[in-house]
């Protein structure tokens, strides 16, 4: 038998309410999903994209029981959101994208509490053991408000974790931090995921997560546009680029109907972008060459996942 997934969504709607007084299209509520469906795989490092206002959030919020849907179903760990709700909370840690803890707090103390809040008995509470995961035990009894970005980002992940759930949920966990930190926190994310833990993952970083997610799901306008294992989504991409070096100085690109787009990065490099399922790179080199310019060199980037993500988002 097929294992369960971790995560099922079921044509999930959410329309908000209308302001007060609004008339026409607007009286009808802004519409922020409409009929998402998608399963995550428990094991996995799941990926969930889009544009910004494009629903992901919304998503997020009615897992964790902080927004209300209008209708559909989800299912987290097999448990019904509306109907097991105590379960299916237990069976989740969100870790939001902002820093959210009383500054006034020590590290153990923010994980003492939160695991009271989930009704963790104080025998069976981890939060030595968390501290050291995340490497804060050190600062176990300095005030939360004293550490570092870096270190309160792993401390929110640690609070996620005290009640030991099945499935992390990160938002947008490294906005705005360093490559180091961003490079501690993937380290930590993808050993939680080898010892058991489902992952999903939102970012704007594209190329982590090509790098660390097994599967994508894409969201846009409320919509599901696409769900596949990570490399199958990359190959869909149609577009490839070449950039070109000439022997000469040039004023101005050559215009082809083969060319997508066509840029002078250097009055000596062009940058071509392509349709590789309709021309071919030989074919964009005769017709550079066609307009009397000599090349000297050649370089050539595989599609990733940002050219899927433009692709299908239509955001530049």
């Amino acid at each position: 038998m097929a294992t369960p997934p971790a995560i099922r969504i079921d044509n999930l709607v959410k329309r908000y309410a209308a302001p007060k007084g609004a008339t026409g299209e607007d009286a009808q509520g802004k519409l922020a999903l409409d009929g998402v469906s998608f399963d995550v795989p428990e094991g996995s490092i799941f990926g969930l994209l889009g544009p910004n206002g494009a629903g992901k959030s919304t998503l997020i919020n009615i897992l964790a029981g902080l927004v209300n849907k209008t209708s559909g179903s989800a299912e987290i760990w097999g448990f019904d959101i509306d109907t097991h709700r105590r379960n299916a909370s237990r069976a989740i840690g969100i870790v939001p994208q902002e820093i959210v803890f009383d500054p006034f707090f020590t590290p153990f103390e923010v994980l003492e509490n939160q695991g009271g809040f989930y009704g963790v008995p104080a025998s069976d509470r981890r939060s030595e053991e968390l501290l050291a995961a995340v490497r804060l035990s050190d600062k176990r009894d300095a005030y939360a408000r004293t550490l570092s970005g870096g270190m309160k980002r792993r401390l929110l992940v640690a609070k996620a974790m005290v009640h030991s759930p099945p499935i992390l949920v990160l938002d947008e966990p490294t906005a705005g931090v360093d490559v180091e930190l961003r490079r501690q926190l993937w380290e930590l994310v993808t050993e939680m995921n080898r010892e058991g833990v489902t992952v999903v993952l939102t970012t704007h970083y594209l190329e982590e997560a090509e790098e660390l997610c097994d599967r994508i799901a894409i969201i846009n306008h409320g919509q599901l546009i696409a769900n596949k294992p990570t490399q199958e989504l990359i190959e869909m991409a149609r577009d490839k680029v070449v950039r070109i070096e000439l022997d000469a100085d040039i004023a101005e690109v050559p215009r082809e109907a083969e060319f997508n787009r066509c840029e002078l990065l250097t009055p000596r490099t062009l940058e071509v972008t392509y349709d590789r399922d309709a021309t071919s790179a030989g074919q964009v080199l005769a017709l550079v060459q066609s307009h009397g310019h000599t090349i000297v060199d050649v370089t050539t980037r595989e599609a990733d996942l940002e050219d899927v993500f433009v692709q299908l988002t239509g955001s530049g």
